[in-house]
């Protein structure tokens, strides 16, 4: 654990900072990385030992009542905000409220602007899901020469504007291999192999929440099956809630043992009062 003070200047507490991120190339470790989307998943993320979260910006405040220590980045879609200043904007606030770096598609002049002013900025490369209306819909990237030079190209560009780090995701797993080492750019692999210096994945499909109707994407290995469970869950809810309703309906609930009832003698007198007060008030 590392001793900082977070970007609102609060003494805090870090299992990984920026540098020691930067100081995985080469190392020869890799991190493990997850999405937790709520309080219940940032405490399984917590006691599973995850290294790295990124969370929804709206998510910090749980982030650090409930993993105060853990490297974790937050930021925007590409939709969010239109202007280049709300963006910043946000930026700030994301840090503000406890974030360790922040994630945007934007333009390389929003991502340069913030590097500048000490944001640890994180992009996207490979498949980027808002932006597959560009090359077909969702699919691998790189598989040929002429696109991974691309990707490469990109990447370059974006260690020219300060960019911290990536999410990979989707790339043949050769050309994160080939570039991981010729880049400062900390690499989180998400389905593009095992070159990265993290390897990320969604909590959903890690924990195998998908239904038996859907369909995983190809990098999505279930090692649960919560999807499952959640299936019986529902079942037993919907079971236990049509016994109530015909419970209720036959007149039989409220049971006598979940009733609460006077104490002895305690009728009697109650009834006979009343009575007196109906007779007086009529």
């Amino acid at each position: 654990m590392k001793r900082i003070y977070d970007f609102s200047r609060n003494p805090a507490v870090r299992n990984y900072t920026v540098a020691d991120l930067r100081a995985l190339k080469g190392s020869g470790k890799t991190l493990s990385m997850a999405n937790p989307a709520d309080r219940d998943q940032l405490r399984a993320c917590v006691e599973a030992g995850i290294d790295l979260f990124v969370v929804g910006a709206d998510q910090m405040a749980d982030v650090r009542e409930i993993a105060p220590t853990h490297f974790t980045g937050a930021g925007s879609t590409w939709a969010q905000f239109g202007s280049d200043d709300e963006i910043v904007a946000h930026a700030y606030d994301t840090m503000r409220n406890g974030a360790d770096m922040y994630y945007t598609l934007r333009s390389f002049d929003v991502m340069e602007r913030m590097a500048k002013d000490g944001i640890p900025v994180q992009s996207h490369i490979g498949l980027i899901p808002t932006f597959s209306h560009y090359c077909g819909g969702l699919r691998a990237w790189g598989r040929k020469a002429d696109e991974a030079m691309k990707v490469w190209s990109t990447l370059k560009r974006m260690e020219e504007a300060g960019v911290f780090a990536v999410e990979v995701e989707c790339l043949a797993e050769e050309i994160l291999e080939a570039v991981n080492e010729k880049t400062s750019i900390v690499t989180f692999s998400l389905g593009s192999g095992m070159g990265g210096d993290a390897v990320f994945s969604f909590v959903a499909d890690i924990c195998g929440e998908a239904s038996e109707e859907e369909k995983p994407p190809k990098h999505a290995y279930a090692f649960g099956a919560v999807g499952r469970l959640h299936k019986q869950i529902h079942e037993e809810r919907v079971a236990a809630l049509g016994k109530f309703h015909a419970e209720v309906a036959a007149q039989n609930f409220p049971y006598p043992q979940t009733n609460i009832s006077m104490h002895a003698g305690e009728k009697e007198k109650f009834l006979e009062a009343l009575d007196k007060w109906t007779s007086t008030h009529q």
